[in-house]
C-alpha cells in the first residue's frame, strides 16, 4: 500500500487539488474569479520555463542516442511497427470522438470568452494559406530570435533535433557540449520539481475560478473524456494487442502473449511508470519467446519513443480544446492536422523529461489556442494517466512480437523454442 501510495502520491494530490478547487468554485459562484491570480501565478512560472526546458531536453536526448546503433534490419521494422500501431491508435481516437462528442452541451462560447487571456484570438491565419505555406510556417522560422517564443514550440523541436544529431555525430570532439546540455536538462526538470510543489494551489485556485464561472458543464465533459478513454484502453487492450498477436504468431501467438501479459500489466498500473514496468516486460518477452536483442532493443525504446495510450490521449486533447472553443474538425485537412499532432505528442514527446507538459504546450502552439487552455488539458493527463500506462507499457511487449515475425519470419516462436531446446 505505501508503494501504491508513492507511485500515485502526485497524480492523486493534483487530482484531489482540483475536485477541491472545483468544489469551492461551485460554493462561491463568479466571486471565485478572486482566485485566479493564484492560478495565473503557477501558468506564467511554467510558461517562463517552456521554451529553455524543450531545448535542453530535446537536444539532450537525441545526442545521447549515438550509441544506441543496432541492426539496421531490426531497427527498421521497429520503426514500421511502432509507426503503424500509433497510427492505428490514432485513427481509432479519431473515430471514437465521431461516436460520442465529449463536450456536447457545453457553452462554447462562455468557456471561450473566460480562457481567451488577451495573449491573441485562435489563430486563422492557417486558413488562408496554402498547403506548401502551412508546413513551411508549422516547421520553421525566419529568425533565430523567433525561436524563443513558446508559440513556436513545433519549429524549435526541430531545431533542437538536428542539434542534437549534429552533436551525436560530432562524438569526443562535442563531449563537453553534451554534458553541458544534459546537465542543464538535469536543472531544467529540478526548476519544474521546485513549481510543482506549487502546483495543487495553482491548479486549485484556476479551477475554482473556472468552476465558478462555467458551473459544472466542463466537469461533465471531463467524465465524457474518462469514460471514453476507458472504453477505448478495453477495445484497445483486448481487441487489438489480440490482433497484433496474431499477426506476430497466430493463434499460438495470442495464447502465449495473453499467458504473460498479466504480471506487465499489473506492474504499469500499479506504478503508473512505463520505465519501471521494463524488467517485467522483458522477462515476460523471454517467456513468450522473443529473440533477446529483439526484446532488449524493443522494449527500452518503446518506453520513449512509442505510447499507443499517449497517442490516443493526445488526440482527445485536440478534440477536447476544439469543442470547448466552437472549433470544427470535421474537414480532411483538420483531421490529418490533428491526427499528426497525436502522434508527435503520443510518441515522440514521449521520449523526453517534462514530454506531457511540452506536448500539450505543442497543441496550444499549432492551433493558436490561448496558454490560459493548458491547464484545462492538464487535467486529461492526470485522469487518464494509468490506462494510458497499461497501454503504453503492454504494447511494448506485443510491438516486440511483430517485430520478431518480421525480422525472424514466421516461425520465430518455433524457432526460438527449438535452440533453447537443443541449447544455443
Amino acid at each position: 500500500m505505501k508503494k501504491f501510495i508513492k507511485n500515485y502520491a502526485t497524480p492523486l494530490i493534483l487530482l484531489l487539488s482540483i475536485l477541491f478547487g472545483g468544489l469551492v468554485g461551485i460554493i462561491m459562484g463568479p466571486d471565485a474569479r478572486v482566485l485566479e491570480p493564484l492560478g495565473q501565478i503557477f501558468l506564467n512560472l511554467i510558461f517562463t520555463l517552456i521554451v529553455p526546458l524543450v531545448f535542453f531536453s530535446v537536444t539532450s536526448s537525441i545526442a545521447n542516442m549515438g550509441g544506441m546503433g543496432r541492426l539496421g534490419k531490426i531497427m527498421l521494422n521497429i520503426a514500421l511497427v511502432f509507426a503503424a500501431t500509433a497510427i492505428i491508435s490514432a485513427v481509432i481516437s479519431i473515430v471514437s470522438v465521431y461516436v460520442v462528442d465529449p463536450t456536447e452541451g457545453l457553452g462554447h462560447d462562455t468557456i471561450e470568452s473566460i480562457l481567451q487571456d488577451g495573449e491573441g484570438e485562435i489563430s486563422e491565419e492557417a486558413n488562408k494559406l496554402s498547403l506548401p505555406e502551412q508546413l513551411v510556417k508549422t516547421v520553421t522560422v525566419t529568425d533565430f530570435s523567433a525561436l524563443f517564443s513558446k508559440g513556436n514550440l513545433l519549429q524549435l523541436i526541430v531545431i533542437s533535433v538536428i542539434c542534437g544529431v549534429a552533436i551525436a555525430l560530432a562524438g569526443e570532439k562535442a563531449k563537453a557540449v553534451k554534458d553541458f546540455l544534459n546537465a542543464s536538462s538535469h536543472v531544467m526538470m529540478k526548476m519544474i520539481k521546485i513549481i510543482m510543489y506549487y502546483a495543487p494551489i495553482g491548479l486549485a485556485c484556476y479551477f475554482a475560478s473556472i468552476i465558478g464561472q462555467l458551473g459544472t458543464q466542463i466537469l461533465e465533459g471531463y467524465l465524457k473524456v474518462f469514460i471514453m478513454y476507458l472504453v477505448l484502453t478495453i477495445i484497445y487492450y483486448f481487441i487489438f494487442f489480440s490482433i497484433y498477436a496474431y499477426i506476430a504468431a497466430g493463434k499460438e501467438g495470442v495464447k502465449v502473449f495473453w499467458r504473460n501479459a498479466i504480471a506487465p500489466a499489473v506492474t504499469a498500473l500499479a506504478t503508473c511508470s512505463s520505465a519501471a514496468s521494463i524488467p517485467i516486460n522483458l522477462d515476460a518477452a523471454k517467456k513468450i519467446g522473443i529473440p533477446d536483442d529483439i526484446a532488449e532493443t524493443v522494449i527500452p525504446l518503446g518506453v520513449n519513443t512509442h505510447k499507443d495510450g499517449s497517442v490516443i490521449g493526445g488526440v482527445l486533447k485536440v478534440v477536447f480544446l476544439f469543442g470547448i472553443f466552437g472549433k470544427e474538425f470535421n474537414n480532411i485537412s483538420t483531421l490529418i492536422s490533428i491526427l499528426l499532432v497525436g502522434l508527435l505528442v503520443g510518441a515522440v514527446m514521449g521520449a523526453i523529461p517534462g514530454g506531457g507538459m511540452i506536448g500539450e504546450m505543442l497543441i496550444l502552439s499549432i492551433y493558436g489556442f490561448p496558454p490560459a487552455a493548458l491547464p484545462v488539458i492538464a487535467v486529461i493527463s492526470t485522469i487518464i494517466d494509468a490506462p494510458a500506462t497499461l497501454l503504453n507499457s503492454s504494447g511494448n511487449t506485443v510491438c516486440a512480437m511483430l517485430v520478431a515475425r518480421f525480422v525472424d519470419g514466421k516461425n520465430w516462436i518455433k524457432g526460438r523454442r527449438k535452440n533453447e531446446l537443443t541449447g544455443q
